[in-house]
């Protein structure tokens, strides 16, 4: 993530989980600090799994244990930190639970920030299943449900007038009232290895959300009576997605959906209006991709390391170029100042780059 001319990732250095802070420009880095031991699990690489976030003067890192820290932006000083385990009751996901898939993978949702809160899906089944502390304290502001924690994100949306917080968990999709943690609305939504992955996505009072088992879905939340309802308009196995959060522009969905085809679909309806293969070439079942909304367009960075440039355009796919910058990848690059800063490394160390973007022939 990149911010303030600095650019914030976590990596595994000698089996720690670290955050870093290298200066954009240069790469030259500014300071280092040791978050948690690193995750290990039966597939891909021992180390961090969340994206650090930054606001203002701070920035915040979740490990794939449940340690999440809140350091100056400055000098990486510890300002404070809280254990999902220790301090919540949280089963850690490493160790024996009901849910086989989502046992082995660990926390991969990054926290969001609103206002003075910092919410993060804490996963403890007492009442700590999505928790809100006060960003430049800690202070815990409200806790809410028994819900463990998946591994999408956690966003803030307005949906039928009243700002709320949508939460993927492996029970389904939630909506808890920013203010004090209310449930709002509940749709169960449970699949056998609990791999709900990908970030929900939020157009008008539209949330799209689903997963490879059950299928993409569209509910629309609405106004009853003193409270709110979810309602499903539409399921479509046809756009199942895997660990791959896809986005929204306009009143089109953008992502990738099974048998390694990139695809786009009416978020009213669930219409497929296009599906494209042809950029991914590993022979893996499982492909990944990163989908970054630039203006009109779409950059697509894929897991062998190709970026794509797409209009977003529900009348067809229309590319607009691509060009290979790096090595195998399942890490979501961030773009700042025209320039695109991603990195490789599957199983083996990996390389951070800095791209520039440029028209063709510049």
């Amino acid at each position: 993530v990149v911010a303030g001319g600095k650019v914030f990732y976590l990596d595994d250095q000698g089996g720690k989980e670290t955050l870093h802070a290298i200066s954009a420009g240069d790469a030259r880095e500014l300071w280092r600090a040791t978050v948690d031991n690193a995750l290990r699990d039966e597939q891909g690489p021992s180390g961090p799994r969340c994206t650090p976030l930054v606001d203002d003067d701070r920035v915040y890192a979740q490990s794939g244990m449940g340690e999440l820290q809140c350091r100056s932006v400055a000098n990486g000083h510890l300002l404070w930190r809280v254990n999902f385990t220790n301090d919540f009751g949280a089963v850690f996901f490493g160790e024996d639970t009901p849910v086989p898939g989502a046992a082995e993978h660990g926390y991969t949702a990054s926290p969001v920030i609103a206002d003075r809160r910092l919410i993060a899906c804490v996963g403890g089944t007492n009442g700590a299943g999505v928790v809100c502390f006060e960003k430049h304290t800690g202070q815990v502001l409200w806790k809410s449900l028994n819900d463990r924690a998946a591994y999408a994100a956690p966003l803030v949306a307005t949906l039928g007038r009243v700002e709320q917080v949508v939460c993927f968990t492996v029970e389904g999709l939630v909506g808890l009232a920013l203010a004090d943690g209310v449930l709002l609305w509940r749709v169960p939504l449970k699949t056998p290895y609990g791999r709900n992955c990908a970030t929900p996505v939020v157009v008008g009072d539209w949330v799209v959300a689903g997963s490879y088992q059950a299928g993409l879905m569209a509910f629309k939340v609405a106004a009853e009576g003193p409270g709110l309802v979810a309602r499903r308009a539409w399921v479509n196995k046809n756009l199942a997605m895997n660990f791959s959060s896809p986005v929204g522009v306009g009143t089109h969905l953008f992502g990738l959906g099974p048998n390694r085809q990139l695809v786009c679909a009416d978020i009213e309806t669930g219409r497929i209006a296009w599906s494209q293969g042809g950029y991914f070439t590993t022979s893996s079942g499982t492909a990944h991709a990163a989908f970054l909304v630039m203006g009109d367009n779409i950059l697509v960075c894929t897991d062998g390391g190709e970026v794509v440039l797409l209009a977003a355009d529900p009348a067809a796919c229309r590319e607009l170029g691509r060009a290979q910058v790096c090595g195998p990848t399942w890490c979501n690059p961030a773009y700042a100042g025209g320039r695109l800063y991603l990195r490789d490394g599957l199983k083996t160390t990996g390389t951070l780059y800095c791209l520039e973007l440029l028209p063709e022939g510049k």
